[in-house]
């Protein structure tokens, strides 16, 4: 424990309780408070290993005002533990408020590593994770979705999602709307459990998949998109996009050939991509 007052960021188990490290239990035994998501369900877990410190909610609802009651036990001297409902805290769960008042006030924040469902899937799921883009939860409405989808559509890192087994078969109909059947997804469901299972596939094959077995759709998800990979003829989108622009100004032949020395590409292609586009 440090000598001065600290906030420690303490990871729980996503599902397997015997994933918590034995420095993550001496910190929950040791601090004065632990600010968890629901107090009921940290004090199973603090049950199970005999640990009887004490425990505050602190939440989405609440946690802007829980941070100064927190900041004042530190003022106090007070160590306190930072837990979520399972995994890390602030990854796609409460605590980016509080930690970042804690830091404003002057306090040490310790981070400790553990438990989180994102890294855990991907490291399992067979695609590149030399970069990723981690996006949380995709919006609740369908439009929404597309439209975030659409905005990553020629992402060039996996993505990695959170999702909802009531909405994960919506989602993916709409990543084949967007990026299309064949573009490579990996789901994994309940990690850690007794029914973990990680299948992936192209996702019309995937959603299928999901269809021929409703239990299959159940529990806690993570959703993996592959990378884009662009056609080998395929025009960069900048290219096209100044294609576009210019053909409000100039004929189509000239504003291909000006977009084509900008961007380094073939004139004839941008010319007849700018038919093809009507422009």
């Amino acid at each position: 424990m440090s000598s001065s007052a600290t906030l420690y960021i303490v990871p729980t188990p996503i599902g397997n309780l015997a994933d918590i490290t034995h420095r993550a239990l001496q910190v929950l035994q040791d601090v004065d408070l632990i600010a968890c998501e629901d107090t009921r369900h940290t004090g199973k877990l603090l049950s199970h290993f005999g640990i009887g410190t004490s425990t505050m909610s602190v939440h989405d609802h609440n946690e802007r005002q829980r941070a100064q009651s927190i900041i004042h036990r530190l003022q106090q001297g007070q160590n306190i533990a930072l837990v979520s409902d399972a995994g890390t805290p602030l990854i796609s769960d409460p605590g980016y408020h509080l930690v970042t008042q804690v830091r404003e006030a002057g306090f040490t924040v310790v981070p400790l590593p553990g438990p989180c469902a994102a890294t855990t899937a991907l490291c399992a799921a067979g695609l590149p994770s030399d970069r990723f883009a981690f996006e949380g939860f995709l919006p609740a409405k369908s439009k929404a979705r597309i439209d975030t989808l659409t905005a990553l559509m020629e992402e060039p890192r996996t993505l990695i999602f959170y999702e909802s087994p009531r909405r994960v078969l919506d989602t993916l109909a709409e990543v084949i709307e967007v990026m299309g059947p064949e573009r490579q997804v990996v789901l994994a469901r309940e990690l850690t459990k007794s029914f973990e299972t990680i299948h992936g596939g192209p996702v019309a094959e995937l959603r299928e998949w999901l269809l021929e077995d409703d239990n299959r759709t159940r529990g806690e998800m993570v959703l993996m998109i592959g990378p884009y990979r662009a056609p080998e003829d395929a025009l960069p989108a900048e290219a096209l996009r100044t294609t576009e622009l210019l053909c409000q100004e100039l004929p189509l032949k000239k504003a291909a050939a000006l977009a084509a020395q900008i961007h380094g590409v073939k004139k004839n292609a941008l010319y007849k991509a700018g038919l093809d586009m009507g422009w």
